[in-house]
């Protein structure tokens, strides 16, 4: 598999709420920051040199938020990509605080909401933005708020679709009583099936799913990609990606 490039076109593509269609192998982009996902890259360059080389290969799907640096993703593809190649859809999320390196505090009210939007906005240097999830359901703030705040931004036109991160099949079905939900991104990968329910859900109701952090694997689980990988002469990433 190594020996011979593969188009990211050979996986197909998936629909983003009927409106929107990607290439199923996007990029998240929350690893271009500093440790604890906190200010920016080391090599601010390479990582520049990275995204450009992403869309060369094909890419049409990048994934940040507001979160990652903070800001420091969002402003870091900009200045790599903008102007955008025209199928190129950028989504990004809000719902966090974040007050230092691997410190994150909830924060979905919808006065910080609309703030992270008109953030986004600037920092991605859009008029309008293609996908925009709630990066995490608030403990101590009422969903149904959160989703309206959203709803409210995409009547404005600041939003064109609503998406999900880090949540369960209520939270989906309260949101979609709302908005329609055109996607949903939780952690889910080879060695994490803990939501596969969520997968059937959003499968059967035509949601598409996002994953984060795909290459996950424990010991075992590394150990039989491996082995997979092996029989198919690839490597054990590609083939956690292809599964």
């Amino acid at each position: 598999m190594d020996k011979q490039a593969i188009s990211v076109t050979a996986a197909g593509e998936i629909s983003l709420g009927g409106e929107l269609s990607v290439h199923r192998l996007g990029f998240g982009a929350m690893r271009l920051t500093g440790e604890g996902i906190w200010g920016p890259p080391n090599d601010w360059k390479g990582a520049l040199a990275l995204l450009r080389r992403a869309i060369a290969l094909g890419i049409n799907f990048i994934d940040t938020a507001d979160s990652y640096g903070p800001e420091l993703n969002e402003e870091l593809i900009a200045e790599a990509l903008f102007p955008y190649p025209a199928d190129l859809v950028i989504a990004t999320k809000g719902g966090w605080n974040r007050p230092g390196p691997n410190q994150w505090t909830h924060d979905a009210t919808p006065a910080h909401l609309r703030k992270a939007v008109e953030g986004s906005l600037k920092r991605l240097r859009l008029e309008r933005i293609d996908l925009y999830q709630l990066h995490i359901p608030d403990p101590i703030v009422s969903f149904e708020a959160s989703i309206e705040t959203l709803a409210e931004l995409r009547e404005q036109g600041k939003i064109r679709l609503v998406a999900l991160s880090n949540v369960t099949r209520e939270h989906i079905e309260r949101a979609r009583k709302i908005v329609p939900i055109v996607s949903v991104q939780n952690r889910y990968s080879f060695a994490d099936r803990e939501w596969d329910y969520v997968v059937d859900y959003c499968e059967r109701d035509r949601i598409a799913f996002i994953p984060w952090f795909p290459l996950a694997a424990g010991r075992v689980a590394g150990e039989v990609l491996k082995d997979i990988a092996q029989a198919h002469q690839a490597k054990p990433m590609q083939i956690a990606l292809a599964w």
